[in-house]
């Protein structure tokens, strides 16, 4: 029995040899793995700042459609009020505009009527 301790002492070696031989190897391997480690941590990271920069970029660009949207809401309320008012002026001038017309016409029908008047007058006064 003590032999088969030595064999499995001498499997072992020869299959793997002891740290001290090899200090290097081991040491690369775990610098390779911390760096893996640490790149993919990176990369990750980076991608997630990209990727909130751009929903950021988006949110932006919403938020700035949204305000131009209020803006242009907001514009057309004050033309819609403006509009309002200039058609009642219109309209305020143009009943004025009848008015002041019709009362020129008055003034001309009782013109025409006072002339027609003093023509009578004067055809009664040459036959006397």
């Amino acid at each position: 029995m003590a032999d088969a301790g030595r064999m499995v002492h001498a499997t072992t070696v020869l299959v793997r040899p002891p740290a001290s031989e090899h200090p290097n190897q081991t040491t690369i391997m775990k610098l390779t793995a911390f760096a893996l480690l640490a790149f993919t941590t990176l990369a990750v990271s980076s991608c997630n700042k990209e990727k909130a920069a751009i929903d950021a970029r988006t949110d932006a660009a919403q938020n700035a459609i949204d305000h131009q949207k209020e803006a242009v809401d907001a514009s057309a309320k004050e033309a819609l009020t403006r509009t309002d008012a200039n058609a009642e002026i219109d309209k305020a001038n143009i009943e004025a505009s009848k008015v002041s017309a019709q009362a020129q016409l008055d003034a001309d029908k009782q013109k025409a009527e006072a002339e027609a008047v003093a023509a009578k007058a004067r055809v009664d006064a040459e036959k006397k």
